[in-house]
């Protein structure tokens, strides 16, 4: 069928993705919404999936493509079937790649646009979220509702997975109800197929490749290492130099980074509470152990090549590279492998009794034996491996199968008024031994604590966020924010005090501040008690092993309850929470409830809408983790 966005030469519109499928003759496309990368693996594992079902699919990133054309659908593509994987992250916000499709579909449902009409489209949505945020799923429900309302065919209920609990078995539990609704929507038999694994990438020879034309670690474009140009962002990251990097904790036990990246000549911009995207490497020793398990040279260069030519990723990183570089720069390796990948690592052992193992904890009556082996032992790919002697994958399938090595995002701790050149951030350094006894620490943090001063760079860009002081200097503000999560309440109070600096009239400042112990763990001490000293600066500390009874951020909320309920309900100000999400966020939002009805004399229900309306209203703002 021709296609009207087609040109005379045959080719399409590199957006329309109705085009593409009718080209290539795909029947479903999955899109996704991803911010760290793993609604973009589940998209991966749908595709996949479909191939082994006899299904022609692709994978659709929602940027790249005009959302208009779903109303399409329908009528240019047979039994079309389009499915979204959506993460929600932040407050309910769609992920940045998600944005535009979210905007237009609210646009149409505000118009109540009728002539927006997708009459006949089978569609599912699986949305990825975690139940410690309050606007759990917001995004995949939402989109499901729509897609439902402009007359789409929902395939399968909505499903909904959550990261703080089991997000796997969630998935699994409703790709099962999709697929048999998809099989019986398209009169598949799954008795007669061989759903066994269909590699989407092969493994080509690249000896023979010039060294100038090798990936060394560039996310997307070639050489952008060594050549960097501007516009910097997720594809073309700015090497950052470190330009500071000092402890902030004294004790000996843990260690918190203050690092300060220079960002000179980049024309990077940003605002106090935006967050800095730094792109880490994995521990070196762990790449060197992996690659002796595996068998291989690790400098030897080598290509993949997508199984089908109209993928729209030809690899599955860049390429061609050393393996080197792909395990150290674009393969996490350190993440717990996903039961289902076991299934693929049986049918690579040699001893029954490893193969009839991995086949078990693939399976759901193994759930149990792989929580234990994995999840309780906390095993990388490299202990899973030595867990199994006789088993070793071809280093191709750990390539194509395990998901990409993400960028971490860290809150800015500087404002850009005062540091128009430089990005600070505060990151504790996660360290931990295993069950195993193995040392384990954070990608990115353990990399950072091994950097250089004026010597090491990194790679980063911006992502801007939600997360904003009031557009008036006047109105006042209550900032919680324990350990690492005071770092954008630094970048907030150095900029108001440069706009007072200024002559600008400042509004209250009131800074709850929580960690273990007042001698070693009070992050920049003497700079907030300094900024205490000025006028409607307040700082409220809580060092809960300072004393017998522990006392966190929320009892100092507690025992100043009539002046932060005195700011929020009569002086219009504006609350912000930064932290862990599954308690602190938590017990704040429980306390806030409780000011509400015993200072404001409200109903719990009444305390619960007030607080509601401030979240609406973005007043009450979370930058949460």
């Amino acid at each position: 069928m021709s296609n009207s966005n087609s040109n005379s030469t045959g080719s399409y519109d590199p957006s329309d993705f109705v085009a593409k499928m009718t080209t290539s003759h795909k029947t479903m496309v999955v899109f996704f919404g991803s911010q760290t990368g793993t609604a973009e693996e589940y998209a991966g594992r749908l595709v996949k999936d479909a191939r082994a079902y006899g299904i022609k699919a692709m994978v659709a990133d929602l940027e790249d493509y005009d959302m208009e054309r779903l109303e399409s659908l329908a009528e240019e593509v047979p039994d079309a079937i389009a499915v979204f994987c959506l993460a929600t992250y932040g407050e309910g916000d769609p992920t940045d790649n998600a944005a535009d499709f979210w905007s237009l579909l609210k646009e149409r449902d505000e118009l109540d646009d009728d002539s927006f009409s997708l009459n006949g489209m089978n569609f599912a949505v699986f949305g990825l979220g975690n139940k410690t945020y309050e606007f759990y799923n917001s995004v995949g429900r939402y989109v499901d509702q729509m897609l439902d309302k402009f007359g789409g065919e929902r395939l399968a209920d909505l499903g909904e997975g959550d990261d703080d609990a089991d997000l796997e078995a969630d998935y699994i539990t409703w790709s099962e109800q999709f697929w048999a609704a998809t099989c019986d929507k398209l009169n598949i038999d799954p008795e007669s197929l061989d759903l066994s694994s269909q590699r989407q990438y092969e493994l080509l020879d690249a000896t023979d490749v010039s060294p100038n034309r090798v990936f060394v670690g560039e996310p997307e474009l070639l050489g952008s290492y060594k050549r960097q140009k501007k516009h910097f962002t997720p594809k073309n990251p700015f090497l950052a130099t470190v330009a500071v990097k000092r402890e902030l904790y004294t004790g000996d036990r843990r260690s918190c980074l203050h690092i300060e990246l220079d960002t000179t000549g980049s024309d990077i911009r940003y605002t106090a509470g935006d967050h800095v995207a730094i792109y880490p490497v994995n521990n070196l020793e762990l790449v060197e152990a992996l690659g002796s398990r595996l068998g291989i040279n690790l400098d030897e260069v080598f290509n993949m090549r997508a199984t089908d030519d109209d993928a729209k990723k030809q690899s599955p990183f860049p390429c061609p590279t050393t393996y080197r570089t792909a395990l150290s720069h674009y393969v996490d390796i350190t993440s717990l492998p996903k039961a289902y990948l076991f299934r693929e690592f049986a049918a690579h052992a040699e001893d029954e009794g490893e193969r009839a193992q991995l086949n078990l904890m693939a399976s759901k009556e193994g759930k149990k034996e792989y929580g234990k082996f994995v999840i309780r032992d906390h095993r990388t790919i490299l202990q899973v491996l030595e867990g199994f002697p006789s088993t070793t994958p071809p280093i191709d399938l750990l390539l194509e199968l395990l998901p990409r090595l993400q960028p971490r995002y860290y809150s800015i701790s500087s404002s850009s008024k005062l540091h128009p050149h430089s990005i600070h951030i505060t990151a504790a350094v996660v360290e931990f031994e295993t069950p195993l006894g193995v040392a384990m620490g954070g990608v990115c943090t353990t990399w950072l604590d091994g950097m250089e001063e004026g010597v090491s760079k990194v790679p980063i860009f911006m992502r801007s966020s939600s997360f904003r002081l009031p557009s008036k200097s006047t109105t006042p503000v209550v900032m919680i924010g324990p350990g690492t999560g005071v770092a954008p309440f630094r970048g907030f109070t150095q900029e108001r005090e440069f706009q007072r600096s200024k002559g600008r009239p400042i509004g209250d400042t009131v800074l709850f501040f929580g960690a273990q112990k007042r001698a070693e763990n009070f992050l920049y001490e003497e700079e907030l008690t300094e900024w205490a000293e000025g006028p409607g600066n307040v700082l409220h500390t809580a060092f809960s092993r300072d004393q017998k009874a522990k006392v966190y951020v929320q009892h100092l909320l507690t025992q100043n309850a009539e002046d932060v309920y005195d700011m929020l309900k009569k002086k219009g100000g504006h609350l912000y929470v930064c932290g862990d999400a599954k308690y602190m966020a938590h017990d704040v939002n429980h306390t806030l409830v409780r000011i509400g009805m015993d200072v404001g004399g409200l109903t719990e229900t009444a305390s619960v809408a007030w607080l509601k309306d401030l979240r609406l209203r973005k007043r009450y703002c979370e930058d949460v983790w």
